[in-house]
């Protein structure tokens, strides 16, 4: 099989790694790809959201299956495009239509969905300029933290969560005038969740589905989870506290009210569904819903996975997904992220990385790294280089990232020192 993968980041290369695995696979295209994914397939200077360009391509290099990494494109209907485009009708393609895609693109929608289909979430009101005092007055009635989401895309930095009445009634307001532009017009208030959250990924042909490796990734820049929200700062799987019991609850609970929802909605969902839970109390609820897998949660449970990627998303395709398409191994994975100093606020890029010689199982992602003219790798992002590790133990997979992370070098290169250290003794 030909196939053209979407996407440039750490995620991206941790599923071209595995796809590159499969006994199907003939050739990956990746548009456009990182260096890392270079050693993987051939990157190609595709714009995702150029429906008709990435249409030229497919024509024009056969491909069999297209696989979208992040959530624009399939928000914005590149799903719907194939879809209703006859000579790409017949390709295979991984990510929902955009009536799917609004789990992730409108919090309002998600929101709904939940309520509507029983699924345990934050108590919540969702306002617009036009109902800022009210907005102000539905704080009033919450405790703190206050949490606030622009109900769009906001390229991951639309919540803000604030101790202070004043601060959040202002924050509202700011938000509502445009801060985040179109994707900020409305904001969702919710009831703060006092809990540990996880990331839980669902696979589906629209009827059946399998459930991944379970992940937990840390937001914040600083140790301690203090500091200001990152895209993540790192990752382990699996999760400790998430044994069979609790499982069992996110499986009945939320995994098939979802399901029964989308199928009642008359939604054909194909593709990765990504739960962001909290666990409050051994109960979890929902905090959101992403459409495609999650970035640095990726790169701990990718390597985790067991059996032929590529024949799981035919499978997706062709509407034959089983239960058991994919498993796991039974090694524990940990995920640290290196980022570029300042990073999430102003940092510089361009500064040589340099990459010893692995000294163990550790596994290099390319996040935000590029060739310079002269052929050298550097800085090209807030988050540069996951190093991913496996141990039999989430402590020996802990100090084996840990020992990965000594291998990467550049200028201001920062990371956290504390992933998944609150568990490290199991």
């Amino acid at each position: 099989m030909k196939v053209l993968l979407i996407g440039s980041g750490g995620r991206e290369h941790a599923i071209a790694l595995k796809l590159s695995e499969s006994k199907l696979l003939t050739k990956l295209f990746v548009a456009p790809g990182n260096p890392g994914t270079a050693a993987l397939g051939e990157n190609v200077p595709l714009d995702s959201l150029d429906f008709d360009a990435v249409s030229r391509f497919v024509h024009q290099n056969g491909i069999n299956m297209v696989i979208v990494g992040p959530e624009e494109p399939l928000v914005k209907g590149l799903g719907d495009y194939f879809k209703s485009t006859p000579e790409l009708s017949k390709v295979g393609f991984i990510g929902p239509c955009a009536d799917g895609a609004q789990l992730e693109g409108s919090k309002d929608f998600a929101k709904v969905f939940m309520v509507e289909n029983n699924i345990p979430t934050a108590r919540y009101q969702t306002f617009t300029a036009n109902t800022l005092k009210q907005g102000k007055q539905f704080l009033t009635q919450l405790s703190a933290p206050y949490v606030l989401k622009a109900d769009g895309l906001a390229a991951g930095k639309g919540v803000i969560i604030l101790n202070n009445l004043n601060e959040a009634q202002a924050a509202l307001e700011e938000m509502l005038k445009g801060q985040f532009g179109e994707a900020s017009s409305r904001v969702v208030i919710e009831e703060f969740l006092s809990g540990i959250e996880l990331s839980v990924f669902v696979l589906t042909d629209g009827k059946n589905y399998t459930i991944l490796p379970e992940a937990k990734d840390y937001k914040r820049i600083g140790e301690g989870d203090v500091g200001l929200n990152t895209g993540g700062m790192g990752a382990i799987s699996p999760v400790p506290f998430a044994d069979v019991s609790f499982m069992n609850k996110v499986e009945a609970e939320i995994v098939k009210p979802t399901m029964a929802g989308l199928k009642k909605m008359g939604i054909t969902y194909k593709g990765f569904i990504f739960l962001g839970l909290i666990n409050v109390s051994g109960n979890p609820f929902v905090i959101e819903y992403n459409v495609r897998m999650g970035d640095p949660e990726t790169e701990a449970v990718f390597p985790r996975i067991s059996g032929d990627v590529l024949a799981a998303f035919k499978a997706v395709s062709d509407g034959s997904l089983t239960r058991a398409a994919l498993g796991a191994i039974p090694q524990h994975s940990a995920t640290v992220m290196l980022v570029s100093g300042g990073y999430p606020e102003h940092y510089h890029n361009g500064y040589p990385i340099t990459l010893d010689k692995p000294i163990g199982n550790e596994l290099i992602f390319h996040a935000g790294s590029t060739l310079d003219s002269a052929n050298q790798l550097v800085t090209a992002g807030g988050r540069v280089i996951a190093v991913t590790a496996l141990g039999d133990s989430l402590k020996g997979a802990i100090d084996n990232a840990y020992a990965g992370v000594e291998t990467v070098h550049y200028e201001g290169m920062v990371f956290r020192k504390d992933i998944g250290f609150e568990f490290s003794e199991q």
